[in-house]
């Protein structure tokens, strides 16, 4: 079941197949970005087909703002739903140019009241010097951002994107993301994105859903997802999100001060002014943790911080450690030789040294 997206988005999926199953129950918030994540196979474009209604299966029901799309006497099709799918290859009619594509979602509008008007839409994602190129002109990542633009411009209630970067190389996926950043905070677009990249999803998501053999395993705010056990048994990148806000600016040492409810960091200066806010991503393999506070090391950022839990693998190196730090929680990948030689257990007070933040935006 899909429902309002002011009310929150409920999602109730089930289907068999000879070689896969769904089984699907969640609520998603109403607005802003929620993300489905997993390894491939898991059943992210799969949930997402389902929603859209491009795959019919009888166990599903879907209904948003209060009108029905499917349920077990009927199935609306899936042109007059009021959504936009965005898919990995952007699907552009090649006998038209790109004003005229974006002219074509505009009249298939179900809602008139345009809430993302063609100007605003063309100036979000700088398409302006190409409206009048033929869509065999375009680059990968420019047709990509003319089939974003021609799915806001259809004025959806819902906005589905199915990996959009991951036919672009990293060049080309990093310009996307900026226009993606700039859309979700422009335009408030309630949206499901589907993405097996971390970094894609850290940097643009509010809400996050795992997904692992057709089955949902955790879903919740990002910061909390990112630093779950579910989470970190499918990823072995699996990093920290802080969302914070500039609290001052050092002009000597070309640095900025971040507050959370947690703690502060310092950064390198960015264009963000004091009373900003900022997203930061902290990687657990920058993070390592001592029992007492160096005063001469290089490290800036230097946390005290609780021993949560411990997740070890034999059969590895290294160990996953989570530390608590006010009440966030800060992953640290550590070698399973300094967790022995440090005798560090759950529930010792220790210091954090954070070696490296990365800006997400």
């Amino acid at each position: 079941m899909v429902s309002a997206v002011n009310e929150g988005l409920v999602a109730k999926l089930h289907f068999c197949s000879s070689h896969f199953e769904l089984a699907a129950d969640l609520v998603l918030p109403g607005e802003g970005v929620s993300a489905f994540f997993g390894p491939s196979g898991a059943g992210k474009t799969t949930m997402l087909r389902a929603l859209a209604g491009l795959d019919y299966h009888p166990n599903t029901r879907v209904t948003i703002n209060g009108q029905c799309w499917q349920d077990a006497s009927m199935c609306l099709p899936v042109h007059k739903r009021s959504l936009a799918y965005v898919f990995q290859e952007p699907s552009l009619f090649t006998h038209l140019n790109v004003k005229q594509n974006l002219e074509y979602a505009m009249t298939r509008a179900k809602h008139k009241k345009k809430k993302n008007s063609f100007d605003e839409v063309v100036e979000l994602l700088d398409l302006d010097k190409l409206l009048k190129s033929h869509v065999g002109q375009l680059s990968g990542g420019e047709a990509q951002r003319v089939a974003i633009a021609r799915a806001l411009l259809s004025q959806p209630e819902l906005l589905l994107m199915d990996e959009p970067l991951a036919s672009l190389d990293e060049h080309r996926k990093a310009v996307i993301l900026r226009y993606l950043e700039k859309l979700v905070e422009e335009l408030k677009q309630p949206l499901i994105y589907v993405s097996h990249s971390l970094n894609e999803i850290a940097q643009l998501s509010d809400y996050l859903v795992l997904i692992h053999a057709g089955r949902i395993i955790r879903h919740g705010p990002l910061t909390e997802v990112l630093s779950s056990p579910e989470l970190c048994r499918l990823e072995d990148h699996v990093c920290t999100v802080i969302d914070a806000k500039i609290a001052e600016h050092n002009s000597v040492w070309c640095m900025q001060k971040i507050i959370f409810p947690s703690g502060e960091i310092w950064l390198t200066e960015t264009e963000k002014k004091v009373g900003d806010a900022i997203r930061v991503q902290v990687n657990a393999s920058d993070v390592s943790i001592a029992l007492s506070k160096a005063e001469d090391s290089s490290i800036t950022n230097i946390l005290s911080a609780k021993i949560h839990s411990i997740d070890r693998d034999n059969k590895r190196a290294q160990t996953l450690v989570r530390l608590i730090v006010g009440d966030t929680i800060l992953l640290a990948r550590v070698m399973q030789h300094s967790v022995d030689k440090l005798g560090l257990a759950v529930g010792m007070r220790v210091w954090a040294q954070i070696k490296s933040v990365a800006i997400l935006r």
